[in-house]
């Protein structure tokens, strides 16, 4: 009989006996389920410290959701004086009032998870730079840009999803009870609406991690929020009225060079607006945004890594 102490020794001479996720009958599949479920752990961690830490001051938590309400309250007020002077917003463009909330509302879903998900956390990419903080994410055993990415959540900007759900319901209510051209999203509607708004959120995270990721060149990047606001200004609003005159430079640029039109109008164009019919020139619209997704993610991974090469200790 083989003593317990042999017994012990053969165990740590085969690793493979104390760590089940080193047997050979470990297949590739199971090792990247493995992996991805270690991210979605990592983030609830993130995610949960979080709002312990907004519940800590549950005063400045209730004063921020407030503040965001109260600005998606004024900026309905302000289109609702708009269309009592029009029945659209551009001519001929079909965003009448009903739909044009239904937009406003996919502005505010989008908005509001890279505001509470990534806008933290970039706007503290120079700090920990200054700090010597980045040094300490490159040594963590976690991809750095994830760490960089998810580190902080910010709950209360997640007042503005809930408003914008709010504002969609009444939308769908009007538009599909309304006399005339009602209109009922079908099933394939909604799917292809979170599908596309997920798209929207990855291009403006990538756009987002790309101006952060100067920071390693810049040393400091404090008009971060600055600029990305002025850019996330042109996705506020239908791209038809960008598509004609002086205009049309601004529409295929932030079409097709920074993709930020995109972002809110596929989305809101198939919800607000019938499947069928449909020209080919907004199939290849919707086309473009799968497109674009791919190349904003790529790109952006590539300009992360690629400032993460010139990086230089913060000690050095």
């Amino acid at each position: 009989m083989q003593s317990k102490s042999t017994t012990n020794e053969a165990k740590q001479g085969n690793p493979s006996m104390d760590d089940p996720w080193m047997n050979d009958s470990e297949t590739p599949e199971r090792e990247t389920g493995s992996e991805w479920m270690r991210y979605v752990r990592v983030f609830g961690t993130f995610a949960r410290n979080s709002l312990v830490r907004d519940m800590t001051f549950r005063a400045n938590f209730v004063i921020e959701c407030v503040s965001s309400i109260g600005w998606t309250l004024m900026n309905v007020g302000f289109y609702l004086i708009i269309f009592q002077f029009t029945g659209s917003i551009g001519a001929d463009t079909g965003w009448d009032r009903e739909r044009f909330f239904l937009f406003l509302a996919t502005t505010w879903f989008i908005n509001s998870i890279v505001q509470a998900f990534f806008m933290p956390n970039a706007e503290e990419f120079s700090e920990l730079i200054r700090t010597g903080g980045l040094d300490f994410a490159l040594l963590k055993p976690i991809d750095t840009q994830f760490l960089i990415s998810f580190r902080r959540v910010s709950w209360s900007s997640l007042a503005n999803f809930l408003a914008g759900l709010v504002i969609a319901g009444v939308a769908l209510s009007r538009l599909a009870t309304r006399e005339v051209d009602p209109h009922i999203p079908s099933v394939l509607s909604l799917v292809l609406y979170v599908l596309f708004c997920m798209c929207g959120v990855v291009i403006m995270y990538s756009l987002m991690i790309c101006l952060s990721a100067t920071s390693i060149w810049l040393g400091r990047n404090q008009t971060l929020y600055n600029f990305w606001f002025y850019i996330t200004n042109f996705s506020r609003y239908p791209m038809e009225i960008y598509n004609r005159g002086w205009g049309t430079p601004m529409y295929g640029f932030f079409t097709f060079v920074v993709p930020v039109l995109v972002v809110v109008n596929v989305p809101a164009r198939l919800l607000a607006k019938p499947i069928d019919p449909r020209t080919n020139e907004e199939w290849m619209l919707v086309g473009w945004a799968l497109i674009a997704t791919v190349l904003s993610v790529t790109f952006s991974r590539w300009v992360f890594r690629r400032a993460l090469g010139s990086y230089r200790s913060a000690s050095s």
